[in-house]
Parts: C-alpha cells; structure tokens; sequence
C-alpha cells in the first residue's frame, strides 16, 4: 500500500479531534504582529515611559520582564521541532505547525516592542541604550529551566515513549506556559493596565504608566497561549488514561520546577509585589495537576484557561 493511503481512514482529517478544534481556533484567530498592534497604541507607550516619573535604574525593571519573555518565546519556539518530528497524527501535527508560527509571531512582537518603545524612550532620555540579550537579565533559575525544556524536547529524538512525551509536555506546555508564562502575564497586564492593580504595586513603587499597546499585545498572546495549554494538557491527560503514564511522574516534574519559577517571577522587587505572583504561580500548578491526572476532568475552554484571575480573586481562594 501506498505511503499516501491510509485504510483506517476516509478523509485526511478528524474534525471532532482535540487538535482538530485547536488548529480551527487559532485560524479563526489569527493576528499579526506588526499590524493589528496599532503604531499609535506603541506612541502611546513611549508618550507614557517619557513622561512617567521615575529613573533609569527604575525602567530596568520593565526591561527584564520584556526581556525574559522575549528570550523564553524565542527559545519554545526552537524547542519545540523534535516534538512535531515525533508526534504521527496528523490533526496533532497541524496543531503543533499553528503552535510554531504562533511561537515566532510572539518572538516577534517583543522584539517590536523593544525596538519601537524602549530604546526610543532610552535615547531620549539620555539612557543608556538597553539590549534584550544583555546577561544581567537572565538568572540561573532561568537558564536552567530553559535548558531542562531543551532536554526534554530532544529526548524525543532518541527515546519517544509516552513518559519522554509527556515529560516534554510537562516542561514545555505546562510548567512555561501554563505556570510560568500565566504569572509573567498575570504581572505584567495587572500592572500596566489601565486599572492597576493595587494589590500588586508595592507601596514604595515608582510611578507606574498604563501602557496599553503593551497590554493588547499581551492580550493576543494570552489568547493563543490558551490553546497550547489546552493541548497539552489533553495529551497528558490522554497518555495517562490510555498508555499507563504514571501520574506521580507529573506532579514531580511541575513541583520540581515550581522552585525555579518562583525564582523568575520574583526578579523584580521595585514595583511588584512578589508574594502574589508565587501564590498565583502555585495556583496555577496546583489546578493544572487535579485536571490532567483525573481522566473523567474535561479540559477548560481556551477563554478559561488564559483568564487572568485578579489578586482579590486569588485572595479569597
């Protein structure tokens, strides 16, 4: 039989598959990176950063966080190939190319903003000019958890099983972008948004401005993040059920690296207060953990799952 043929099925997709849904969602919402981010919204940033009373040594903080997120996109977005090379279905195989691109156009957008809004605002205030590459940026806990990414991503290569799977869904889809990436988001729009968060500014904290081409270009990213979530949760979740993953194996790889995103999201001690972000971070990974390793537990739709729960919320938990 030809390679092309397939008796098992009579038309080359499922549409009622989990992959089938995501891949549909992200076509439907597509967005670009440089263009549905208006160029005025991004004056409107660099209007606020000039204006905005505080120092250099105080704008370095915005920087790192940028920074640490473009950094992160860039890299899931190389991470992620040797997991399309290994998976077969082609629903999950359409998703995972969608996934990619969506990887790249985050990358994108980061570096657009830093090239349009910080180093414009940098040069005319006489800074220092910033590089997003810039070492100090990036501590151990990010590093390493990044290189244990890398390494569970490339074990597919030479030893795909469902545990080397779902070992990379843990790092790559749950512990960066379900935990990590959620909080980053949680923090950064709570406090740059037009309402700010009182419960997450420190009291002593420099001015914070609203900055809201950066709040809508973490809107769009939130909403794709979503899906990834979503997808891999189903794959951990259907690995389990069906193949016999132990689930303790997940539980000890996301409180295994839960160390290392407290670490990340606790960079900043000038404007945001760290406790909420390690309560929102836990959270997170606590409800992550009771949904994928209950077999009868249905995954929440994309809108649920990149909700940003706000401080009094979390509090009230």
């Amino acid at each position: 039989m030809s390679r092309y043929a397939d008796a098992s099925r009579s038309l080359r997709l499922d549409p009622d598959s989990q992959s089938g849904g995501y891949f549909r969602h992200a076509v439907y919402n597509h967005w670009d990176p440089y263009e549905d981010i208006a160029d005025d919204l991004l004056a409107q940033d660099r209007r606020a950063l000039m204006e905005a009373d505080f120092e250099e040594d105080d704008s370095d903080a915005l920087a790192q966080g940028l920074a640490l997120f473009g950094a992160g996109e860039e890299a899931v977005t190389e991470d992620l190939a040797p997991l399309a090379i290994a998976l077969d279905d082609i629903d999950d195989q359409l998703f995972l190319t969608s996934q990619l691109y969506e990887e790249a156009k985050h990358t994108a957008f980061f570096d657009r903003y830093w090239r349009e809004v910080l180093l414009p605002v940098a040069e005319e205030r006489g800074w220092d000019p910033v590089k997003p590459t810039d070492d100090r940026y990036f501590m151990d806990a990010y590093v390493d958890l990044f290189d244990d990414v890398e390494a569970s991503m490339h074990r597919l290569l030479e030893d795909d099983t469902p545990e080397s799977r779902v070992d990379a869904y843990c790092h790559y889809h749950l512990v960066v972008e379900s935990v990590l990436a959620q909080t980053g988001y949680f923090g950064l729009t709570s406090a740059f948004q037009e309402d700010t968060s009182e419960e997450l500014i420190l009291d002593h904290a420099p001015e914070v401005p609203h900055l809201p081409g950066l709040v809508e270009g973490l809107s769009y990213i939130r909403s794709d993040e979503g899906r990834h979530v979503g997808f891999g949760m189903h794959k951990v979740q259907q690995h389990i059920a069906e193949d016999g993953v132990d689930p303790q194996g997940v539980q000890d790889v996301l409180q295994a690296q839960m160390t290392n995103v407290a670490d990340i999201v606790t960079y900043d001690d000038e404007f945001i207060n760290p406790v909420p972000l390690v309560e929102y971070a836990r959270d997170k990974l606590t409800r992550r953990i009771e949904i994928i390793t209950d077999a009868d537990a249905e995954i929440p739709d994309v809108g649920e799952l990149v909700a940003l729960d706000t401080a009094d919320e979390l509090t009230a938990d």
